[in-house]
């Protein structure tokens, strides 16, 4: 490679960097998408978005919860324990919806978007993940 003389390189912004990785993530705004309408359960995001798996959902609710760009609510019903994926809600948190007003059609605008976006609510370090639930094998009888 020519070392140019004179010409610096651009520096990369690594919280749009980091933005623009966690919303074009596959799935990603299917999910907004559907959200941004109305609150909904798993079963009802899971038919909604066409050949998305449940594992895949969860994955991105989880990483979209982390992140604060939705809200799960957990409904409450007796018992408890019985809480499951069907029983939550999950609906887009007012620090997504700044994403559903971004302008259709401005394209140079939109960088830009991103970019007071990413600074007001994108971290450089990514939330601590929740610890891994451990499950107990069963043994054959």
């Amino acid at each position: 490679m020519r070392d140019h003389v004179g010409v610096t390189t651009p520096a990369l912004c690594a919280r749009f960097h980091r933005a623009s990785e966690l919303i074009g993530r596959r799935w990603t705004g299917a999910i907004i998408f559907v959200l941004l309408k109305s609150r909904c359960r798993f079963a009802t995001l899971r038919d909604a978005i066409p050949d998305i798996t449940d594992r895949m959902l969860c994955e991105r609710l989880q990483e979209l919860e982390q992140e604060g760009i939705v809200d799960r609510t957990v409904v409450p019903e007796t018992p408890v324990a019985a809480v499951r994926r069907g029983r939550e809600t999950w609906l887009v948190s007012a620090r997504g919806r700044v994403i559903a007003r971004i302008p259709k059609g401005s394209e140079g605008a939109l960088t830009r978007i991103w970019v007071v976006w990413a600074h007001k609510w994108v971290e450089l370090d990514p939330p601590a993940a929740k610890p891994a639930k451990t499950t107990r094998l069963r043994r054959r009888a």
